[in-house]
């Protein structure tokens, strides 16, 4: 066996350097533009799934280009790239969006991909071209040398972009500021691919460097897709199942993402000692974690979170080790990324797009897992174990049988104290021993994994969507409707969404939790009519179960804005909550995004707009912004009062509310309500009050102790349409 060439540590380094900075651009650059995006196109998640598509397409693009002009002359290619780069760059720097207006009521869907194709389309296209192109480049400079290590640096670029955004240059550089930034990031990438191409052969021929290894067969390339496509969609349903079953908190989409970009660094690392002994130890961890991951244990919330990341990062580690050991020489290394970039993209439309529309939960997670069982690779932990199953097949499947049959048994028939859904412990002991027997069996071992999947959360979860209406999903999340002895609750995700006491007419009218009576909100909605009179107009944001429409008074006209059409069909045409029935039939609904559909209304055409779109995990920047709130200043009429929400379990967002009443020039206040005994379903909550007019601040404040000034935080950073962090605000920080 010859010795790998290795190419010297200059040329080495160059090649290493291009592939880290433009992995590093291309991470960079997708959260830069959502957030430009954020205040013209609205959070409406037909906006993110859109560019989702848009960056798959354009990466998928890439890939194929780089594949194509594979066939040039190498000196050729190099001169293609870089007039490719040069004429992107002249075209479009200093990045930004494109001045395209959309017409009113545009299609995000249909607008969107045309919007940010003219926006960064080339620029994006030429960046994502450059990780497989650079790589094939360093193999034909290098006299043959392996590149498959550079792919290892590639994503540890992209994971450097993906954490940089957030922790350092969202928090520090207004959008503008990081335009500029980027694009001299890209002046700098264009320099390096341009000395990565002078070091191509100038005189080689293209039949010289087309491919001489053997085609790879159309099962090889299928097979490539599908350990690409696993992981690529168990990172994002993992992210979703997080913050769904688990725990909901800001920046958690990081973390998967993160792990999934490492993992291609451990596997194509040049050192394989960590892959191997991961990729060994993956079937173990599949078997042990993924079942009991599927039943969402919330007694131990941030345990069970870091259970899944660990899972999914041994998956990830494990499938795309497999991909390096089946990789293809050199010459076919383009085709190769090709195949990933389709399993990859295949992956995310399945866990991003179809699976909403398909189910009701996230069951796409445990179909992942399952799928991860079926192509990890596996080997007897045991000669022992090996010579049972090859010498005594039929028994040692009898074996397993029985004990996956004694599990469902004991799960479904069992005491409650062994077997019941908060005590996993004896099914997971049971299921640690048997897995040391069936690791190498597949067959046997995805039976198991199938089980598990079934009794540790999966029938729970079949039960409940069985049950009709009980549970909703969208692109928002999960809806669960759940039955109590005196009331009904809506739960988003792990969010108390609403709560209706039921048993009278009587007790459904009556506003709970954030909205009790003595809450913030509850204050200002009784002072109302001797502020505006018996014909107030009073616009909520956020509609939730429609609780605050129980304090509608005849005469008054109320609007709500709801982003999420499937909380307008639990809220109002399910039948599930009646508040609007009985309190406000004739309410109007505006669907869409809060701001965009704001900033359509006539000025002065609300006397009370009351903001409740904070207290959950994602927390939408936009609305809280200097150019929000003028927006609101413009719709409220001059002696308008505004109601904003802050409670939240992560995020301080008082210093945001306090820097935007001082630019804004409002006055403000905020009240901390702690429910009293009187009040059924109370729940403790902080509502800040804002108004131009001073005489209306203090008639809404004065007939409550206990509202205070808000509190200012020396040195920091307002709020606007070219800056927001959540990092400054962030509980777990401060």
């Amino acid at each position: 066996m010859t010795d790998p060439i290795v190419a010297p540590a200059p040329r080495r380094a160059l090649f290493v350097a291009t592939v880290l900075l433009g992995s590093f651009l291309l991470f960079l650059v997708q959260p830069m533009i959502a957030r430009m995006a954020l205040p013209r196109l609205g959070g409406a998640p037909a906006v993110w799934n859109s560019a989702m598509l848009v960056y798959q397409a354009l990466l998928l693009g890439g890939y194929a280009y780089a594949h194509a002009i594979g066939r040039l002359r190498p000196a050729t290619q190099g001169a293609v790239h870089v007039l490719l780069l040069v004429v992107a760059g002249a075209a479009l720097l200093p990045i930004g969006l494109s001045g395209m207006q959309l017409p009113p009521g545009a299609q995000p869907a249909l607008w969107v991909p045309w919007l940010l194709g003219l926006s960064i389309g080339p620029l994006f296209f030429a960046v994502s071209a450059q990780a497989p192109l650079i790589q094939r480049w360093y193999s034909t400079a290098s006299g043959g040398a392996d590149p498959y290590a550079l792919y290892a640096a590639s994503n540890l670029g992209s994971f450097g972009g993906l954490i940089a955004y957030p922790l350092l240059v969202e928090p520090r550089l207004s959008v503008a500021e990081q335009s500029w930034l980027w694009s001299a990031g890209y002046s700098l990438l264009a320099l390096f691919v341009l000395a990565c191409a002078a070091l191509l052969p100038r005189h080689a021929k293209a039949e010289d460097h087309h491919p001489t290894s053997p085609a790879p067969r159309v099962r090889t390339v299928l097979r490539w897709i599908a350990l690409a496509a696993v992981p690529s969609g168990l990172m994002l349903a993992t992210s979703t199942y997080i913050t769904t079953d688990i725990v909901a908190g800001p920046l958690l989409w990081v973390v998967p993402l993160g792990l999934y970009l490492l993992s291609f660094t451990v596997a194509f690392a040049t050192r394989r000692d960590l892959a191997e002994i991961l990729t060994r130890v993956a079937p173990l961890s599949i078997l042990l974690f993924g079942g009991v991951m599927v039943g969402g244990y919330n007694a131990m919330p941030y345990l069970s979170a870091g259970v899944s990341l660990l899972l999914l990062f041994m998956v990830a580690v494990a499938l795309h080790t497999t991909m390096y050991d089946e990789r293809p020489a050199p010459d076919r290394l383009t085709g190769f990324y090709l195949a990933m970039s389709i399993g990859g993209a295949l992956g995310g439309v399945f866990a991003a797009l179809i699976a909403p529309v398909l189910f009701d939960w996230t069951y796409e997670y445990p179909l992942l897992v399952l799928a991860a069982g079926l192509l990890v690779p596996q080997l007897y932990l045991t000669e022992t174990v090996k010579r049972a199953w090859v010498r005594h097949r039929a028994l040692a499947f009898t074996v397993v049988l029985a004990v996956i049959a004694l599990m469902f048994v004991g799960r479904l028939y069992g005491p409650e104290r062994y077997f019941g859904e908060d005590n996993p412990g004896p099914l997971f002991i049971v299921v640690a021993l048997a897995s040391l027997f069936v690791i190498g069996a597949r067959p046997a071992f995805t039976g198991l994994l199938a089980a598990s999947l079934l009794l540790f959360g999966g029938l729970d979860a079949l039960q409940l969507s069985l049950e009709g209406d009980a549970r909703t999903r969208s692109y928002f999340g999960v809806y669960t409707v759940r039955d109590r002895p005196s009331s009904r609750e809506l739960d988003h995700g792990t969010t108390v969404h609403g709560l209706q006491l039921t048993g009278s007419a009587e007790r459904e009218r009556t506003p709970t939790t954030y909205y009790a009576r003595g809450s913030g909100v509850g204050q200002a909605m009784a002072i109302a009519p001797l502020l505006y009179g018996p014909n107030a107009r009073i616009g909520v944001v956020g509609l939730g179960t429609g609780t605050l429409a129980c304090y509608a008074q005849p005469g008054q006209r109320w609007r709500f804005y709801e982003i999420d059409p499937t909380v307008v069909g639990i809220a109002r045409d399910s039948g599930q909550f009646t508040y609007l029935r009985r309190c406000l039939p004739d309410g109007r609904i505006r669907l869409g995004d809060a701001r965009l559909s704001l900033a359509a209304e006539a000025p002065g055409s609300l006397d009370l707009l009351a903001l409740d779109a904070f207290s959950s995990d994602a927390v939408p920047a936009h609305l809280l912004t200097r150019e929000a709130f003028a927006t609101y200043g413009r719709v409220l009429s001059p002696r308008g009062l505004l109601l904003v929400h802050i409670s939240n379990r992560f995020l301080n967002l008082e210093p945001v509310v306090a820097e935007a009443a001082r630019l804004g020039g409002w006055n403000a206040a905020v009240y901390e309500h702690s429910p009293s005994s009187l009040e059924p379903a109370g729940s403790a909550s902080s509502w800040v009050a804002l108004s131009r007019n001073p005489d209306i601040l203090v008639a809404t404040t004065i007939r409550q102790e206990g509202w205070r000034p808000l509190e200012k935080r020396r040195g920091f950073r307002p709020w606007t349409d070219d800056y927001s962090s959540i990092l400054p605000v962030m509980n777990a920080l401060n």
